[in-house]
């Protein structure tokens, strides 16, 4: 099994941040099953861990008998949810970890901050706010929730936080787009076509660095493809495409026309006016006249990177409402915060 490092802003859709403050529905503050050690095993919800450690959520491992630890360690627990919360957004919130963290539901990858080696980032200061996906959940059953960590030295584990399961009202503006994308490590003019047959092309997560999901030392293009489906309902609506960061250059289409870019591609003296870019969130309007309401739309992203990591590595990813688009820039340009930062704010008053 391979893992993939995902970095996630701390939510994935724009509109919550303009809907009620999340609802803690399950504290997680407690003991939680924990190993040293790492295998690909202990993200299974079926994996017997009763021989476990019993340790506390928040806390450093330092703290709870690992003196001087550095390395993999696997937390597990379990929590369930009433049925009541099915048309609910269903959030985690592990807090701060130090140093990198790759989560898991019910065996199913939901993301990460930071990287190990050979690129090893550290996200120790970064709060970890995933949405969690309703269809990987048991409402009115056990879930079970895995945390790879890694610790590069010092203190290490999930370290602090208002720990546990939050829900907030499902907002009906917004589409999510985050998660399994087609991928191609070439470029070609062709791959924009919405027609195109791209069943032969990788699975990526986006967000996430390519280099960490199969594709290291990766120093050009690469293409991203996804098929969206857009109700009817939203058709009276203008909307925005959000795909995060991008390192380092982008052209972006909707079924073949294309909408936007950021940044040069090569033979346009590309490489230092890309460095202006590489960590700017991507926000482009989608014309009315090319949305297909009520089917599917293919989204296709060419991407070039022109050293180190690249790729669509960091959320928000999906689609709102212009209107909605225009209330949260209103916001983010009078706390001049960054994204994560306006989050973590919110959740801690």
């Amino acid at each position: 099994m391979r893992f993939t490092v995902i970095f996630i802003t701390i939510f994935t859709l724009i509109p919550l941040l303009l809907a009620e403050t999340p609802k803690r529905e399950v504290n997680l503050r407690c003991r939680w099953r924990f190993e040293i050690g790492d295998h690909p095993e202990y993200a299974k919800p079926e994996f017997d861990d009763s021989d476990w450690e019993k340790i506390r959520v928040p806390d450093t491992w330092e703290e709870q008998g690992f003196p001087g630890y550095d390395g993999f360690a696997w937390y597990r627990t379990s929590f369930k949810l009433s049925d009541k919360l099915k048309d609910r957004v269903i959030m985690l919130n592990l807090g701060y970890i130090d140093d990198v963290d790759q989560v898991f539901i019910n065996g199913h990858y939901i993301g990460g901050r930071g990287s190990i080696e050979p690129n090893y980032v550290s996200a120790y200061n970064h709060l970890r706010f995933y949405q969690i996906p309703n269809r990987l959940l048991h409402f009115h059953d056990k879930n079970t929730l895995a945390v790879r960590v890694y610790d590069e030295w010092g203190a290490g584990g999930i370290v602090s936080g208002k720990i546990g399961i939050y829900s907030q009202k499902s907002p009906n503006t917004a589409i999510d787009i985050s998660g399994n994308w087609k991928f191609a490590d070439r470029d070609d003019s062709d791959f924009s076509n919405p027609g195109l047959d791209d069943k032969d092309w990788s699975t990526i997560v986006v967000p996430g660095f390519w280099e960490n999901q199969g594709f290291p030392n990766k120093d050009d293009y690469g293409w991203y493809r996804k098929t969206v489906f857009l109700p009817k309902e939203l058709k009276n609506q203008n909307l925005i495409l959000f795909i995060g960061s991008i390192d380092d250059a982008d052209e972006v289409y909707v079924n073949g026309e294309k909408i936007g870019s950021t940044g040069r591609f090569p033979g346009e003296n590309y490489q230092n006016y890309n460095r202006r870019f590489y960590n700017r969130e991507r926000f482009y309007f989608i014309p009315r006249n090319i949305s297909r309401w009520g089917k599917d739309n293919v989204i296709a992203i060419r991407v070039y990177d022109s050293g180190g990591e690249g790729g669509i590595y960091r959320g928000p990813v999906g689609i709102t409402t212009r209107k909605a688009y225009k209330k949260f820039r209103k916001l983010y340009k009078k706390r001049e915060l960054s994204l994560s930062d306006f989050i973590a704010d919110l959740l801690n008053h």
